[in-house]
C-alpha cells in the first residue's frame, strides 16, 4: 500500500483580502457600516457584563481631502493580546464564538463572520487600532496592512476601556471622507441603533441619530405618532408619504413601518425596502422581505431573527424568512381589513392608486376580496367603473380572457348593450369568475367572440339568393387566408366586419407570424406544428349587409372589384381587432389602395374623355 503525504493549503493572504475588501461588498462605503457594527458590537458586550453601563460612539474627520483621517471610538468592552491575535488574525474567526454552529446560531450581536474590518482596505492602506480591555491589562496598538502582515505594540499608559480606529485616506477615495456624505451615511446605517453616534468635523459636533424613535419595540405605537412615522420615512426611504401601515411578527421580533406610495407603480418593479439587522441597516433594497403582491408600499424593517449573509446585504432564504414574509404579509392583509371595516374612504383612496395590488391580494385571498371587492375597478363597455357601479341595474356581467378578445367584440357588445368586463388585463379574468362565490347576487360569464355572433340576425332566403354569387367570390378570395364569410345583419351598423378565429386558428396564426420572423431551424418545428391545425383552424369574416359599404360592395357587378373589397375589408377587420397582420396581409392592404386608386384615376380619365 503507498504512503499518501499530507499537505496544507497555501493561502496567499494579500489575495485573500483584496477579494473580501473589494468583492464580497457592493459598495466601498459598506465598511461605515462594518465598523460601526463592531462598535456596537464592543458596547453592546460590555453592557451585558455591567447592566448599568450606557455606552456611545463617536466618530471624528480631521484634514481634507487626501489628507483626511476618519476615526471612530467606542466605550465597549475592547480587545485583549489574545483576542487580538484570535480574532483579528483569523478570517472567517467571529469574536462573537459561541459553539460549532457560530455562523449560524442565534446572538446578540451584529457580526458573526469576523471579516467586517478588511472593508476598511477598500478605502485605507493601513488598518490603526488603539484597544484598552474592559477585562485588564495594557492598552495595545494593532496596525493591519493589505498584503496580509500586522504589527501590535504595548502602550505604557493604561486608557479607559474602548476602542479606536484610525482610517487614513487611499488614494481616489477622498469622496468617501467628505463630511457631509459620511453624516448621511452613518445616519443611513445607524438611525435605529441604540446607543448614540456623534460625528465631529473641525469645530462642528452633533449627534447623528438623535431623532430614533420611541416606538420601534413596539411599531403599533407608531399610530399615535403619525407626523414623525411620515418624517422618517421621507427621510430614510427618499420619498413623501401620506399614510402607512405597522408591521409586526407574532413574536415580535421583526417590525416595521410599510409606508403606502403615493403613486402607482408597474406589477413588475423592483421593490424596495431597508431592513435593518439588530437595528443595523443592513439592505436598502432587500426585494425578498415582503409578499409579491405588496408593491404598492415602501418599507422600514427591523429584526433580530434573520440570517444574514457573510456580506451582510442579504439573508438567507429559508423557512425563518419565509415565515417571516408570511407575517408581515398577514400585518398588511390585517390593516386593510381593518380599514374596510372602519375607516373605507381611506382603503378607498388606495384602491384606487394601488388597484392591480390589491387585485393580486385578491385572488390570493377569496375573503379579503370578499371584502374589497365592490370598490375594484374594472375596464368595461360601460366605461371604467368599480363593481358595486356594474352590478347596479342587475344586469349579467360578461368577461373575456383576453384583450384580443375584448377588441373583437367590445363595438359590438356595446351596441347590443352587453355588459363585458375585459379580462385581458392580469387577475381581472379570473376575479369576474370568482365573483359570484363572494357575491350572490353577482352574475358573471365567460364571453368569447363566437358567442356574440350568435345575437346576429340571418339574412332572408331572398337575400341568401340574391348575394349567392357574390358571397362565392368572396369565400374564394379568403380561402388563402383560411378565412370563411358569414353575410349577417348586426349593430352597430357603422361596423362593416367583424373578425373572429377559434383557440385554433389563433394557435396557427401565431405559428405562422413566428415563422416569417425564425430561424430556419425552428421554421421547421414551426412547420411540424402547424400542419396538425390546418384542418380545424379556419376564421371567420361576419360582413354586416346593414352598413352601406357591404351593401354597395354586395350589389355591384365587378367579380374582381367586389374580390379587393373583401380583401380590404379583410385587413380592416384585422386592424380593428388589433391584429398584427403577416408579410401577405400587408400587400393586400397596400395591393388593394393601388387598385382602388388605379379604378378613381381610369374613372376620371374616361370621364374627362367623354366631356371633351
Amino acid at each position: 500500500m503507498s504512503e499518501s503525504d499530507t499537505y496544507r493549503f497555501q493561502v496567499n493572504l494579500s489575495g485573500m483580502i483584496n477579494i473580501l475588501s473589494n468583492h464580497l461588498y457592493s459598495n466601498p462605503k459598506v465598511f461605515l457600516r462594518e465598523v460601526l457594527q463592531n462598535a456596537v458590537d464592543a458596547v453592546t458586550a460590555r453592557s451585558q457584563q455591567d447592566p448599568t453601563y450606557q455606552g456611545s460612539i463617536h466618530l471624528e474627520l480631521t484634514g481634507t481631502g487626501a489628507g483626511s483621517t476618519l476615526m471612530i471610538e467606542d466605550d465597549g468592552i475592547g480587545l485583549t493580546r489574545e483576542d487580538v491575535h484570535e480574532f483579528l488574525a483569523m478570517i472567517g474567526q467571529s469574536s462573537k464564538r459561541g459553539g460549532a454552529d457560530a455562523f449560524t446560531q442565534e446572538t446578540s450581536f451584529i457580526g458573526r463572520f469576523g471579516i467586517g474590518l478588511l472593508s476598511c482596505f477598500m478605502v485605507s492602506d493601513e488598518i490603526v487600532m488603539v484597544t484598552q480591555s474592559a477585562k485588564g491589562g495594557k492598552a495595545l496598538e494593532w496596525r493591519g496592512n493589505p498584503d496580509g502582515t500586522y504589527h501590535i505594540r504595548e502602550l505604557e499608559t493604561e486608557l479607559s476601556p474602548g476602542t479606536k480606529v484610525y482610517l487614513r485616506c487611499k488614494p481616489d477615495c477622498e469622496m468617501y471622507y467628505e463630511s457631509e456624505l459620511l453624516q448621511q451615511w452613518i445616519y443611513d446605517y445607524g438611525a435605529l441603533l441604540p446607543y448614540p453616534i456623534t460625528f465631529r468635523d473641525g469645530q462642528t459636533q452633533r449627534i447623528v441619530n438623535d431623532q430614533r424613535p420611541l416606538w420601534l419595540d413596539d411599531p403599533e405605537r407608531a399610530r399615535g405618532h403619525r407626523e414623525e412615522v411620515l418624517q422618517l420615512g421621507q427621510r430614510l426611504l427618499g420619498e413623501k408619504f401620506q399614510d402607512y401601515i405597522p408591521l409586526k411578527t407574532a413574536s415580535g421580533r421583526t417590525g416595521g413601518i410599510a409606508f403606502i406610495l403615493p403613486h402607482s407603480v408597474n406589477l413588475n418593479v423592483k421593490k424596495s425596502n431597508r431592513v435593518y439587522l439588530k437595528y443595523m441597516l443592513v439592505s436598502e433594497k432587500a426585494e425578498n422581505i415582503l409578499p409579491d403582491w405588496a408593491f404598492f408600499v415602501k418599507s422600514i424593517i427591523w429584526t433580530d431573527e434573520l440570517q444574514p449573509t457573510a456580506s451582510r446585504e442579504h439573508f438567507y432564504e429559508n423557512e425563518k424568512l419565509e415565515q417571516v414574509r408570511q407575517e408581515l404579509g398577514d400585518s398588511i392583509r390585517a390593516e386593510l381589513l381593518r380599514m374596510a371595516e372602519y375607516d373605507p374612504d381611506r382603503l378607498q383612496r388606495i384602491i384606487q392608486l394601488h388597484a392591480l395590488s390589491m387585485k393580486a391580494l385578491a385572488v390570493e385571498d377569496i375573503s379579503f376580496f370578499q371584502i374589497i371587492y365592490r370598490w375594484l375597478p374594472f375596464e368595461t363597455t360601460y366605461g371604467r367603473r368599480k363593481v358595486h357601479e356594474l352590478m347596479a341595474d342587475g344586469q349579467k356581467m360578461y368577461y373575456t380572457t383576453s384583450l384580443d378578445e375584448y377588441r373583437q367584440i367590445t363595438h359590438v357588445a356595446s351596441a347590443q348593450s352587453l355588459l363585458v368586463v375585459n379580462g385581458g388585463y392580469v387577475y381581472d379574468a379570473e376575479l369576474i369568475a370568482l365573483l359570484p362565490e363572494v357575491c350572490a347576487e353577482a352574475q358573471t360569464e365567460r364571453l368569447i367572440p363566437e358567442d356574440v355572433s350568435l345575437a346576429f340576425t340571418d339574412i332572408t332566403a331572398d337575400e341568401r339568393k340574391q348575394y349567392y354569387e357574390a358571397v362565392r367570390y368572396a369565400d374564394v378570395a379568403l380561402q388563402r387566408f383560411r378565412c370563411q364569410i358569414q353575410l349577417k345583419r348586426f349593430k352597430p351598423e357603422d361596423l362593416p366586419a367583424l373578425f373572429t378565429l377559434s383557440q385554433e386558428a389563433s394557435d396557427l396564426r401565431s405559428i405562422e407570424t413566428s415563422k416569417s420572423v425564425s430561424p430556419l431551424a425552428l421554421t421547421s418545428v414551426l412547420q411540424s406544428l402547424s400542419s396538425s391545425l390546418q384542418e380545424s383552424a379556419y376564421s371567420t369574416l361576419y360582413l354586416n349587409i346593414n352598413n352601406s359599404v357591404v351593401e354597395r360592395i354586395f350589389q355591384a357587378k365587378n367579380e374582381s372589384m367586389i374580390v379587393v373589397a373583401i380583401e380590404m375589408l379583410y385587413v380592416n377587420a384585422l386592424m380593428m381587432g388589433h391584429y398584427p397582420m403577416n408579410r401577405q396581409e400587408m400587400q393586400v392592404l397596400n395591393q388593394g389602395i393601388v387598385r382602388f386608386l388605379d379604378w378613381g384615376l381610369s374613372a376620371n380619365n374616361d370621364q374627362g374623355g367623354h366631356t371633351e
